[in-house]
């Protein structure tokens, strides 16, 4: 006897029979912006950061994680096209990736390319125009930067030039500050029901310049709670020239703060800066935990680059030593991260992009110069040949292994820090003969390729409406 089925039954068990794509995890690529190594979970209590700790404590931390540059641009340019600054010429903020560079599928394109969600809030790529191409989401939550709007609150300081380099508290709570409005967003995101897997990506502007952060935050922290680094006397004495001329960067407004003896206040103002950001981060956690998505998202925790405070006499950033490049970076993938787990092999933020390709399913993708961290993450004591590399302009370059640091600078200088007996990176070992094999065997992982200096913004119109740019008629102009 033969049964006919209604049509919608027929579909049903027809769709059911069909083949399903794979249940591919969502992305939480959350970043903070020029935070340095200052948490709880890389041994550092003063800034009490327990919501990174948190997250740190769910998955793997990389104890030895280094940003591929030590200025915003280039370091976000890197970590969203997996390609190093010394192959895009991408070395400074004033550069522009996508003019020069209109084929390139960045990190939240490939995603949207393949079948997830792309949503970014805050500062991802560099925030100001053109950074942030559009193509690259299908949806944008932009920076609310209204950090900068409170005016100078220490008065000595170039009191003739509006400048982003001022520090102290304001009178607003943690959600009132300008990247409460992009976790209010990520909060909303996550409570949706979203049909796709998602690749969303979070960037917290803070502890950015101005080190403003709400009062409380300031105020929980003693004048004498956050200490100073050191600025050992002499200390630039066996750096070469190149090295030296970096630090030089901004030294004007280092020797004016400890003429003034305010080097306390900032540092404290820094580190509730930290604070406000954990708390920030803290919500964002919560808001991953109430939803739908808890079990099956991937979370990245990273920073863009590192901080000085004094140390080798430099403010910021912009150094290849230890201090601009280290970074927290924290990875929990459900399923296989070990909670818990903490690995001291060298890793470059670099291998984010081909790292998250892996553990989503994605294509592979064999023009990114990184590598996945899958390894590591199974196994973090597992064997890891492969050092950090850093990058500072045209030629000028640091190796980062296990145990050392080594610099190459464009004109052929060189430094050499053994970070086992010399963790501040106080002796430069470079002239000791005994160690001209270490230095060599570093040296095999510089890049093979230096590229020129892509062109900057004076060197192109840029139409915001259109996200669209014309070069100028002497466009090669750098």
């Amino acid at each position: 006897m033969r049964v006919q089925l209604p049509l919608a039954a027929c579909l049903a068990i027809l769709a059911a029979c069909a083949p399903t794509e794979p249940d591919r995890p969502n992305v939480l690529f959350l970043s903070v912006d020029d935070m340095n190594d200052w948490v709880g979970a890389l041994g550092y209590e003063t800034a009490q950061t327990p919501h990174i700790d948190r997250l740190a404590s769910r998955g793997t931390l990389f104890a030895n994680a280094h940003a591929p540059s030590p200025k915003c641009n280039p370091s976000r340019s890197a970590i969203l096209s997996g390609l190093r600054p010394s192959t895009t010429g991408i070395y400074a903020n004033s550069e522009w990736w996508k003019p020069n560079f209109p084929d390139l599928v960045t990190m939240p394109r490939y995603f949207k390319d393949n079948g997830y969600f792309a949503a970014g809030g805050g500062k991802v790529f560099h925030h100001t125009p053109g950074f942030n191409p559009p193509d690259s989401w299908d949806e944008y939550f932009d920076l609310v930067d209204d950090l900068k709007t409170e005016g100078f609150l220490i008065d000595y300081r170039r009191p003739d030039n509006i400048s982003s380099f001022d520090w102290g508290p304001l009178d607003k709570s943690d959600m009132e500050m300008g990247d409460g409005a992009t976790v209010r967003w990520a909060e909303e995101f996550l409570s949706r029901d979203h049909r796709k897997p998602f690749f969303l990506a979070v960037g917290l502007f803070q502890p950015h310049l101005p080190f403003y952060a709400p009062r409380a935050t300031y105020d929980a922290i003693g004048p004498g709670d956050a200490p100073v680094p050191i600025d050992k006397p002499g200390d630039l004495d066996d750096i070469p020239d190149l090295g030296r001329k970096m630090a030089d960067f901004r030294v004007a407004d280092l020797e004016l703060i400890l003429e003034h003896d305010d080097m306390h206040e900032v540092v404290r103002s820094y580190t509730a800066c930290i604070r406000h950001a954990d708390t920030l981060v803290g919500r964002i956690l919560d808001a991953v935990d109430a939803s739908r998505y808890a079990d099956n998202t991937i979370i990245v925790f990273w920073s863009d680059h590192g901080y000085h405070f004094g140390e080798k006499h430099h403010l910021t950033k912009n150094t290849l030593w230890e201090r601009s490049s280290h970074v927290p970076l924290a990875i929990v993938a459900p399923g296989l991260t070990q909670p818990g787990s903490v690995s001291s092999r060298p890793v470059g933020l670099l291998n984010l992009y081909p790292t998250l390709v892996d553990l989503c399913g994605l294509p592979p993708r064999a023009d990114l110069e990184g590598i996945s961290l899958r390894p590591l993450l199974e196994d973090p004591a597992s064997p890891w040949d492969r050092p950090a590399v850093m990058t500072f302009g045209r030629g000028n370059h640091a190796v980062r292994s296990e145990r050392y640091r080594y610099i190459r600078y464009a004109n052929g200088e060189q430094e050499l820090y053994d970070h086992v007996d010399d963790p501040n990176e106080w002796t430069n070992l470079a002239g000791d003969p005994a160690l001209a094999g270490v230095m060599a065997k570093h040296a095999e992982w510089l890049p093979r390729v230096d590229a020129a200096a892509a062109l900057r913004k004076n060197s192109f119109h840029f139409d915001p409406d259109s996200y669209t740019w014309k070069r100028r008629a002497n466009e090669q102009e750098r």
